[in-house]
């Protein structure tokens, strides 16, 4: 997960949607989850919703994985990006660079935000000055009017806990409690009844919190099979259910979208699962898919 610092990068601004390539990407890869196909299969693949990556699309660093079955190197932001429309290959993808600080556009239809980062400063700070970017993120949250999927982050502590340098995630800290946030957090693999999942040894958890318990999933990341490792290619695949779902429940707010990734989330595929590690489970869509209507 990356942690950019807390005040913005001074790159230039970048908000555009995401190739058409990418939006016809919807082959079942190995690194998936089954149940998505299934979902294709139904007809919904994020038609009529968007997905906001806030990430890194402009940087010189890469990474170096498989997503797509052919090796490629490219900025965190892209993997992320190509991730989330991959899950979800009928949304639409847009991309806001770190250093665009102004405030996130939300789109029409259901809107999705991926955090696959984190705001790192040392502990002990009661309020931060947040720039437009991250207000208007933690007030689409707080308000409903996107879900807001962030990944936990990689440093194997509780979510709401500063890690071993004594860093402190504070986006994380101003997103709980959020109507419509989600924490995300990474399994080794996908779990099944028979094969249940562990959890990734770099993940963060939900710890002793009832409210961060109350909005933390996990996923599985089989960086044995991308060569890409952590919770931030956990939350884009939640990103991408999410964008799955609401093609299906058209007239669902972003709120109901995120309660029903929440509440139909399986403890049945996790091994040892305890709810101050992986929260309310591991995300199944199919199990969100199957009602008729939600609430």
């Amino acid at each position: 997960m990356r942690m950019p610092k807390i005040v913005g990068l001074k790159l230039a601004a970048l908000a555009v949607a995401l190739s058409a390539t990418l939006a016809t990407a919807q082959d079942l890869r190995p690194w998936m989850q089954p149940e998505i196909g299934q979902a294709w299969s139904l007809g919904f693949r994020g038609q009529g919703t968007s997905i906001t990556v806030v990430d890194d699309f402009r940087s010189t660093s890469g990474l170096t994985g498989n997503l797509r079955g052919v090796t490629e190197t490219r900025r965190h932001g892209e993997w992320t990006a190509l991730e989330a429309g991959m899950i979800a290959p009928s949304a639409k993808v847009y991309l806001h660079d770190f250093g665009n600080t102004r405030a996130v556009t939300l789109q029409r239809g259901l809107n999705t935000l991926n955090l696959s980062y984190g705001m790192m400063a040392p502990a002990g700070y009661s309020t931060i000055g947040w720039s437009a970017r991250e207000t208007s993120i933690i007030s689409y949250a707080r308000d409903g009017k996107a879900v807001v999927v962030k990944a936990a982050g990689n440093d194997g502590v509780a979510i709401g806990t500063a890690n071993s340098a004594g860093q402190f995630d504070y986006l994380n800290r101003d997103l709980i409690g959020r109507q419509s946030a989600i924490f995300v957090g990474a399994l080794n693999s996908h779990g099944t009844t028979a094969n249940p999942a562990t959890m990734a040894w770099y993940s963060n958890t939900a710890g002793s919190n009832a409210t961060v318990q109350k909005q933390f999933l996990v996923v599985g990341v089989t960086g044995n099979q991308t060569n890409l490792y952590g919770t931030s290619f956990a939350a884009p695949i939640v990103s991408g259910y999410a964008s799955v779902l609401g093609s299906k429940f058209t007239r669902a707010t972003p709120t109901q979208i995120t309660n029903q990734l929440l509440n139909t989330a399986r403890t049945d595929t996790i091994a040892g699962y305890s709810a101050s590690v992986h929260g309310r489970g591991e995300a199944s869509i199919a199990r969100a898919l199957a009602p008729t209507a939600i609430k």
